[in-house]
């Protein structure tokens, strides 16, 4: 495919998005509760990942996910609930943007289900040791924790994840058709000025 940037339209405002678009049904809008409702609850009884959106105050962008076991965000009230930061890579990039712009949303999936809950709020990252000791994994609490204080909750629709067959084993590449993760850090490191130590016979 050739593709020429002079041929772009550029959509830039609200108008011209609903032109193309469309407007959505009064029950998709309706849809959205501003707190923690038992649907809710249960759904997040049940996840082991969500997926983080946070943006810095400059409005610069990261999407990391979570993962642990079924249940690891934990409902504190009807507007609150908070997952535990454990170690990771140290670059903390979502947390860095949190201390400038607290909003921050979740995409929250359970495999299999195509049907994903939508949270959207604001975070704070805090310390609190029994909060800590019950979030413990094998015996080791986490580093920090982050509340979150729940503005909005919705379920999503189903198609992109159906569409995607995402969670059909037979769409899945062959473990030898994967990319080469460790070519690729190797080569993004190396580009940046990182020297890789070779090692001696």
């Amino acid at each position: 495919m050739k593709y020429n940037p002079k041929e772009d339209e550029i959509i830039d405002s609200a108008e011209r998005l609903r032109e193309l678009v469309g407007v959505p049904h009064e029950a998709v809008v309706k849809k959205t509760i501003d707190h923690i409702d038992d649907h809710v609850r249960g759904y997040l009884a049940k996840c082991p990942l969500f997926f983080m959106a946070t943006a810095n105050a400059e409005g610069q962008c990261d999407v990391s996910p979570r993962g642990d076991g079924p249940g690891f965000v934990q409902v504190l009230d009807e507007h609150t609930l908070v997952f535990p930061e454990r170690m990771g890579n140290r670059r903390v990039d979502s947390m860095i943007n949190l201390l400038s712009n607290p909003r921050l949303g979740m995409i929250c999936i359970l495999p299999g289900m195509n049907e994903v809950l939508r949270i959207n709020g604001r975070a704070q990252m805090i310390l609190n040791d029994s909060l800590m000791e019950s979030m413990a994994l094998n015996g080791r609490k986490p580093n920090l924790a982050i509340k979150v204080t729940v503005e909005e909750c919705f379920i999503h629709c189903p198609r992109a994840l159906k569409t995607s067959d995402v969670w059909d084993a037979e769409t899945w590449l062959s473990r030898e058709e994967f990319p080469n993760i460790q070519r690729i850090f190797e080569d993004h490191i190396t580009r940046n000025g990182y020297v890789i130590a070779k090692e001696s016979n």
